[in-house]
């Protein structure tokens, strides 16, 4: 018989992180899910009593995430996998954010997620075992108009989190930087905080909007199974997109990007170092 695993999940009452605790539930492992609100966790409560516990957590706050890891551990006895989901968007042209928003954004996105790392290492690193996923986006690798903050937490996650890895792969904890695509979690609605828009921005809004369309992205419990398979995994990737159509657009921006440098690899080569 296979031990239940025991999961540490953020931003678990919706979205990804809700798609993901279903799913470890249901394969029979045990859950402790974490958010700002954990009422919308009540149905999952009742339907696993004996294996889900909610966490109310706000991941910004670096004291309660050490306090809250802790009661986790205590919850089930240890943390096997750890899921770093908790997050928001910054919807706005770099020029419209205010200072507050900025920084509340990547207390949120990048710190929150760090004050989590920090507090989980120790626990893994004791046990000589532990898997850390890092919920970044396929588009952490590059900005684009009106979710440059966005994408910017997410990749300044990605770095750390690429140095991460290599330091704790010594103590056989191993971690995956996951980069979903556009899933229907509500990031765009219950999860957004919007900037002043200013009128010069006016035709650039328009057209991405074209672009983008109405389409909210599919269920997020179609993402489920992929991360299933990947904590199952002996030797797991580094990093890892989610999203067949996401792989595609990632491949193509790599593309354009490498393009990019050859043709003015003249230019380069003229300095050294």
């Amino acid at each position: 018989m296979t031990t239940a695993r025991v999961w540490f999940i953020t931003g678990a009452s919706r979205g990804l992180g809700r798609a993901f605790a279903e799913a470890a539930l249901a394969a029979g492992d045990r859950v402790v899910a974490a958010a700002r609100d954990v009422e919308p966790l009540t149905d999952l409560a009742a339907a696993y009593p004996d294996a889900l516990v909610r966490l109310p957590l706000d991941v910004s706050d670096r004291a309660a995430v050490r306090d809250g890891v802790d009661r986790a551990v205590a919850a089930f006895g240890r943390l096997d996998i750890v899921v770093n989901n908790a997050g928001g968007m910054l919807f706005g042209m770099v020029e419209e954010a205010t200072e507050e928003q900025i920084r509340a954004h990547f207390d949120v996105n990048f710190f929150g997620a760090v004050w989590v790392a920090q507090a989980v290492v120790p626990h893994l690193r004791a046990q000589g075992s532990g898997r850390i996923l890092q919920i970044t986006s396929m588009g952490a690798g590059g900005g684009f108009a009106s979710v440059g903050y966005y994408s910017a937490g997410k990749a300044a996650l990605d770095s750390v989190s690429e140095a991460l890895a290599m330091e704790v792969a010594p103590f056989g904890v191993k971690v995956t930087i996951v980069g979903p695509g556009g899933y229907n979690t509500g990031l765009f609605t219950k999860g957004t905080t919007t900037t002043e828009p200013r009128p010069e921005y006016e035709e650039l809004r328009a057209r991405l909007a074209e672009m983008w369309g109405d389409d909210a992205g599919p269920d997020p419990s179609t993402a489920a199974p992929v991360i299933m398979e990947l904590v199952d995994l002996p030797e797991p990737p580094v990093r890892l997109i989610v999203g067949s159509a996401s792989y595609d657009m990632v491949q193509q921006m790599d593309e354009a990007r490498t393009a990019e440098y050859r043709a003015w690899e003249h230019l380069s080569r003229k300095a050294p170092g």
